[in-house]
């Protein structure tokens, strides 16, 4: 949507207003406490004239410095920069003297002092600058825009735009297909939450729903985006009986052990490989390019450091006065939300205190901004394959809700960073394609605790006959957002709870929980079970917040229980009474069977109850958006593509698991004539930390058409082949 240019001059003007005021009031002060230095005549003058003096001075110096000193540094580029650097003062210096002699009879000031005045006049001005440009993503993008022309006259032309068009991926986190569909669609007259991608879809973008494998979260989904394999990845964390320790997805420790068993698996080092550059995600992909990544933060090496990213950033005084400020206004934002949320009463609700504000403050702006700046700066510099992950969403969706207030003033700040990085790539040294995705889509609904009082821990604890405390304990979100803050700080790896005697590991991940008994070699029976915990498998069956459970039985395999009795046996079909996974919709039992063969596959695993009419699961973590197991719109990401690239499946086909989709972008890298993953690049197997175990489609649709029913909706037309979107967003005022 274009801004009127009724406002842009405005906002301009109100600026220069500001940096004026700033100037003569710099001025003011700086003349009545430097004894050389004078705003009035020498019989003296009335404070009106004083202020009128020095609002001419300042005024005269701003358009002296504004015209003169571009020409001035042009002329003294040639000089060392030593010399330049103290001559910046003399020069500073020598245009106040300038601007204070336009003033006859009023101002007097020493040489030495002028150059005093006009440093610290200079530092005000830019430091009112910049604050009031902090929410102007177009003066963002116009500093990177002149990096881009300075960068491409050093190198010789814009000889790149003859080379194939690059692909940048950007990983919108947590955003499900549903979700997106509804911030792309006009309501009661007001337009699109997300105005940039609505432009997109129905002319240069097509979208479709694809389905996650039964671990709906970040870091199943992304290695298998990624690496092309996700295999042995049964939840967010889990406990190996082998190694004695509790994996967890986004532990940076955790993060390379997964990366090097899914290269070995899959035969490559990723999708990134070649020219590639990984921004914000939890593995590489192959890349070189990195920063903020987790699975390399624990290395020491200034290359591969994920805080290098931010040092680079905030290297730049601009972008650290930008993010800080709106650092500062998030976590303000997030209190007024929090306690609007406490006095409306409003349900379901989780605490949000402590350090989370600080946490989501760190997700929605420094995350955003610091991924943002590294993909412009990838951009910029023409890679081939660019793949960023935006984690704002799923950090305020986890505690505000999947489709609260809070969440959709996210999704529309997320909008105008991917318009943002389309602007950058018109200014790219080749064309650009822009592919967004998600990787999974929360699911709504009260904790588990919230709910009925207790923890899943507490309904293990009492099923095998063991003490329970009398209130309920807390179970700490798992959010990605988390351990980067703590990987950003170099802050040790927080440890989870490991085995204590023959107590069982009860862990979570959204509303998916693993139970492990630690001092049972390999994976224990349901016959081992009922023989030492005769209450427990029906104790968790059958309470109303469990939907099914997942065991091994020594005679049937891979065997699904539910309430009354029923049981689903997915190696041989065989159902008695009613397949507990009816209710969560086609696709289930194939999703769990690939589980239950895993080789870190629990002893038990629990999925929580699904609605299927309101849509609502029960997190055994504190979150009321969660995802990591099934039921609902969790389960049901996006994938929205430029229209000149081949459509990722068949009509009539579905999407299915986060490893098909990493062919799919493997193959659109292929169309763009980039990078292929080399077929022979990966590491060998043996040097994998883990041995590796033998082992009707949603149509696309349009936002023009306005068709809630999926009957009544139709493929959009392809257009022909343009480099980049045909839709031109402008962007809107900055809301942070």
């Amino acid at each position: 949507m274009q801004k009127p240019r009724w406002k842009t001059v405005g906002g301009a003007l109100l600026r220069v207003a500001a940096v004026w005021a700033v100037s003569t009031l710099t001025m003011l002060a700086l003349a009545g406490i430097l004894p050389d230095f004078r705003l009035q005549a020498a019989d003296g003058d009335s404070a009106t004239r004083i202020a009128v003096t020095a609002a001419s001075g300042a005024g005269a110096f701003g358009v002296l410095s504004a015209l003169v000193w571009p020409l001035l540094v042009r002329a003294l580029l040639l000089m060392p920069a030593l010399v330049l650097g103290l001559l910046v003062f003399v020069l500073n210096g020598s245009l106040l003297l300038l601007a204070i002699s336009l003033i006859p009879g009023r101002g007097t000031v020493d040489p030495e002092t002028a150059v005093v005045v006009a440093a610290v006049m200079s530092a005000a001005s830019s430091a009112t600058s910049t604050f009031l440009t902090v929410r102007d993503d177009g003066a963002y993008r116009r500093r990177l825009a002149r990096l881009a022309d300075r960068e491409r006259r050093l190198s010789g032309g814009d000889g790149g735009r003859e080379r194939p068009p690059g692909t940048v991926f950007l990983q919108l986190d947590g955003v499900g297909h549903a979700v997106l569909r509804d911030a792309l669609r006009p309501r009661d007259s007001r337009p699109p939450v997300m105005e940039t991608v609505s432009a997109w879809v129905g002319g240069s973008h097509t979208v479709t729903p694809w389905r996650t494998d039964w671990s709906s979260q970040t870091g199943a989904s992304q290695l298998g985006i990624l690496h092309g394999s996700n295999e042995d990845v049964p939840a967010f964390r889990w406990y190996e009986k082998k190694s004695g320790e509790v994996m967890v997805s986004n532990r940076p420790t955790s993060a390379a052990v997964l990366q090097r068993r899914a290269a070995a698996r899959a035969g490559h080092d990723g999708l990134l490989t070649v020219d590639g550059a990984s921004r914000g995600n939890l593995f590489t992909g192959g890349a070189d390019e990195l920063a903020l990544v987790l699975s390399v933060a624990a290395r020491r090496s200034k290359r591969n450091r994920s805080r290098s990213g931010y040092f680079t950033y905030f290297s730049d005084p601009a972008n650290a006065t930008r993010t800080a400020a709106s650092f500062v206004a998030e976590v303000v934002r997030e209190l007024c939300q929090s306690t609007r949320a406490k006095l409306r009463r409003e349900t379901p609700r989780v605490g949000r205190g402590g350090l989370y504000p600080f946490i989501r403050a760190f997700a929605t702006v420094v995350e955003r901004d610091v991924v943002v700046a590294a993909v412009s700066g990838d951009i910029l510099a023409g890679r081939t394959a660019i793949y960023a992950d935006l984690v704002a969403y799923d950090e305020v969706a986890h505690h505000s809700g999947p489709r609260s207030r809070d969440a959709q003033q996210v999704l529309a700040r997320l909008d105008r960073s991917i318009a943002l990085i389309a602007k950058v790539a018109e200014r790219a040294p080749r064309d650009y394609r822009i592919v967004l995705l998600s990787d999974h889509g929360q699911s709504p609904g009260a904790t588990f605790a919230g709910a009925y009082g207790l923890t899943l821990e507490d309904l293990v604890r009492a099923g095998c006959g063991l003490p329970v405390p009398k209130a309920a304990g807390r179970t700490a979100s798992g959010a990605e957002a988390r351990e980067a803050a703590r990987a950003a700080l170099h802050r040790p790896e927080k440890d989870e709870e490991g085995p204590e005697g023959a107590r069982p590991v009860v862990l979570a991940s959204g509303n998916l929980g693993l139970v492990s008994f630690p001092d049972v070699p390999g994976r224990m029976s349901r016959e081992a079970i009922d023989r030492r915990y005769p209450a427990l498998l029906h104790t968790l069956a059958n309470h109303p917040g469990v939907g099914f459970l997942l065991v091994r039985s020594e005679t049937e395999g891979a065997v699904v229980l539910g309430a009354k009795g029923a049981e689903h046996h997915l190696d041989t079909g065989r159902v008695i009474e009613e397949s507990p996974l009816a209710v969560f919709g086609p696709g289930a039992a194939d999703a769990v069977r690939r589980t239950a063969h895993f080789r870190n596959t629990p002893d038990i695993m629990v999925n929580s109850a699904y609605d299927a009419a309101t849509g609502e699961v029960h997190a055994f973590e504190e979150q009321i958006g969660s995802h990591g197991g099934l039921g609902g719109e969790q389960g049901h990401p996006f994938l929205l593509w430029p229209v000149q690239l081949s459509a990722p499946v068949a009509a009539g086909e579905e999407l299915v698991g986060a490893e098909r989709v990493h062919t799919v972008l493997r193959r659109w890298l292929r169309e763009a004539d980039g990078p292929e993953v080399p077929a022979e690049a990966a590491i060998p197997v043996e040097t994998a930390e883990a041995a590796v175990p033998a082992e009707a489609a949603p149509p696309e649709w349009s936002v023009s058409d306005g068709a809630q029913d999926p009957a009544k909706e139709s493929r959009i037309p392809s257009p022909p082949a343009v480099p980049f979107p045909a839709a031109d967003p402008v962007l809107p005022d900055k809301a942070r």
